[in-house]
């Protein structure tokens, strides 16, 4: 199976020579990039010492080429400077460095992480998270006091710098952030591996120094990773060299943040903890296990997904259906509560008679109902397309009868046997929300 992978690397590395030979630089790093990540997913299988050996040292000798060439075309080296490892074939011929090329690389990336800053907030309120006191306590903490009273921060007293914030998918990880968002006077800036991660070598580190830079800039500053796990993952045979040097960036850029003046909190988010590399996880100085809602959790949830939405739902039925809803996580309440926002839809839909109503503002409207209320109307929807009067169509109250209909088939995404990881993961590391 691995020879395939020898062979197409070889193609490409041709393929690479050819296009450095030619001058066509940005082609040929892109078809040395594409060789490498070949030849590594070859050595994974290779088992003769001998060969290996050999093509880790070829490895090394493109690698370095493809570093070179986008070095030059990023204006970073020399024109005089000859190519490190040229490739077998390669010509001395050197791309010449564009002008300001540095800084317009440093314009371009701020301007890629400009869409990470929050601008307007999204207006989530600390009251908008049911339960999850514990974690609110060290967000205020981290966040709000160290803003509102920094003289109560002097001498050894610090506010943390570093706050992880792990536990099942659709628990309010990222909804927890978007209150921090509303509440604190802070840029906040929202990133995700997507955002850091580059397909051009070297890039990917830049990108997390500028992140940095411009939280340092715009202190005092939040920098939420969501999925920080994707950027962090733990040391392994099968990690890649460029995985490799963007976890050890982010690593030294969270350390200075941690130590420096500037104030500047890290705060992450992971639904896989175990995943997260030692030293990544030692950077957090709080480790807090953002758990499934409890009951009284689970009936502000369902309130608050309802909103404004009419409805007939009694106090005591919301209590009822959070004891329904045992093992559900706050997402999963979100589903719930989304699919019984269709019932009147699905009703009217296959309605045959309505009747007319006053709506809140006196204006006649109808109204579904059963066809023996002594003021049915035959009527179905399409009647009310037909004679224009699709505006005057009122979609029924939702009831507690709708939120029973849609738990007989609603379940629970988290497992007990998935609890049992981020349970014993708070034992050994964290702390209960």
């Amino acid at each position: 199976m691995y020879s395939d992978f020898k062979g197409k690397a070889i193609e490409y590395v041709k393929e690479a020579v050819k296009e450095d030979e030619a001058g066509n630089f940005e082609k040929a790093v892109t078809l040395y990039l594409t060789a490498l990540e070949y030849f590594r997913t070859h050595l994974k299988y290779e088992k003769n010492e001998r060969a290996r050996v050999a093509i880790t040292a070829k490895f090394e000798e493109y690698l370095q080429r493809a570093e070179y060439l986008k070095a030059q075309l990023n204006g970073q080296v020399a024109e005089s400077t000859s190519g490190p490892s040229a490739s077998p074939g390669a010509t001395s011929q050197k791309p010449k460095p564009k002008n300001n090329k540095d800084d317009e690389e440093k314009e371009k990336m701020a301007g890629s992480l400009s869409e990470a800053i929050m601008a307007e907030k999204p207006n989530v309120k600390w009251d908008d998270v049911a339960g999850l006191e514990g974690a609110k306590d060290a967000l205020k903490e981290a966040v709000i006091l160290p803003v509102k009273f920094p003289q109560f921060f002097t001498g050894k007293r610090k506010p943390w710098s570093g706050l992880l914030l792990y536990g099942p998918p659709g628990t309010g990880k990222s909804y927890l952030a978007k209150a921090v968002a509303t509440e604190a006077d802070s840029t906040f800036f929202t990133v995700s591996s997507s955002d850091l991660v580059s397909k051009w070598m070297g890039e990917s580190e830049k990108l997390v120094v500028q992140l940095f830079k411009m939280a340092k800039e715009k202190a005092p500053s939040i920098v939420f990773i969501d999925e920080i796990d994707s950027l962090g993952a733990a040391r392994g045979d099968s990690e890649s060299e460029a995985a490799r040097r963007i976890k050890t960036q982010l690593l030294i850029e969270i350390t200075a943040a941690k130590e420096g003046k500037d104030r500047v909190l890290v705060l992450g988010a992971t639904n896989l903890p175990y995943m997260l590399d030692n030293a990544l996880r030692r950077r957090f100085d709080k480790r807090i296990y953002i758990a499934l809602p409890e009951q009284h959790a689970r009936a502000h949830m369902f309130k608050v997904h309802l909103g404004d939405t009419p409805h007939n739902v009694t106090e005591k039925e919301f209590q009822i259906l959070a004891s329904r809803t045992e093992g559900f996580s706050g997402s999963d309440i979100a589903v719930v509560v989304k699919d019984v926002l269709m019932q009147p839809i699905r009703l009217l839909k296959e309605c045959t008679h309505f009747k007319q109503v006053k709506d809140p503002d006196g204006q006649i409207s109808y109204s579904p109902c059963s066809p023996s209320d002594p003021n049915a109307e035959e009527k179905n929807l399409s009647w009310f397309v037909e004679n224009d009067m699709s505006d005057r169509v009122m979609p029924p109250m939702i009831t507690f009868r709708d939120f029973e209909k849609v738990l007989l088939k609603a379940r629970p995404t988290v497992s007990p046997k998935d609890l049992e990881v981020f349970e014993q993961f708070t034992r050994e590391f964290g702390e209960d929300a």
